[in-house]
């Protein structure tokens, strides 16, 4: 198995990506380490962080493949991305398709999501390879826009970034969706210091998953 393959694979079966929009690096290393200590297992360092292709670099140095599974968000360009692949991202997340990004990334083998919000846009990342297309921003439509999306397009494997919370997190999944996105709704808790709920935090939306897709 490729390790394209195995990041997909890893994922998906975790279902939740912690997307980490920091003020600090140090702040951003914090939450990967309350985030990953709840049972998370994907962190997304989004290019809204000061000094993320640093943090990115550290973050896979100090932990093992197995422990984490480390992606680049808010990538808007292919110097970027490839930055961040160099740096040690195993997957990268983009709010919006950029056609050159996404060449990039199935050259290098590293799974690429980039935003969508119409059946179009989910077609057009389809069609240029993306593997996962992001739903985004997710709290413009709601749980129920994954079905509508797979109503037409079945065979299209979706993550909504941007409204999910621990109160929707279980109607996103079994809406069908094969992973999602969380950013402040779990890491609020970086503002005062509170990693330790957000460790707590990060277990209950890992418990939520698993149980919605049981149902």
């Amino acid at each position: 198995m490729s390790n394209k393959w195995n990041t997909l694979n890893r994922i998906e079966e975790s279902g939740l990506v912690v997307v980490v929009r920091a003020d600090s690096a140090d702040q951003a290393k914090k939450i990967t380490d309350a985030c990953l200590a709840g049972g998370a297992a994907a962190i997304e360092i989004t290019y809204t962080t000061p000094g993320a292709t640093k943090v990115i670099e550290e973050l896979a140095k100090n932990y093992s493949p197995e422990q984490i599974i480390i992606g680049a968000g808010t990538v808007l360009d292919t110097e970027t991305a490839r930055a961040a692949i160099l740096a040690g991202a195993q997957y990268i997340v983009s709010p919006c398709l950029d056609i050159d990004t996404l060449k990039l990334c199935n050259r290098y083998q590293i799974p690429c999501m980039p935003g969508a919000m119409t059946i179009a846009d989910v077609v057009h990342a389809m069609e240029f390879g993306a593997d996962i297309v992001k739903v985004f921003p997710g709290e413009a439509f709601g749980p129920s826009i994954i079905k509508s999306i797979k109503g037409p397009l079945p065979q299209a494997n979706l993550m909504p970034t941007g409204g999910v919370n621990i109160d929707n997190v279980d109607q996103w999944i079994k809406a069908g969706a094969v992973a999602v996105g969380v950013g402040g709704s779990l890491t609020k808790g970086a503002k005062t210091g509170d990693y330790e709920g957000m460790q707590k935090l990060a277990a209950e939306f890992v418990q939520r998953i698993k149980l919605a897709r049981q149902k």
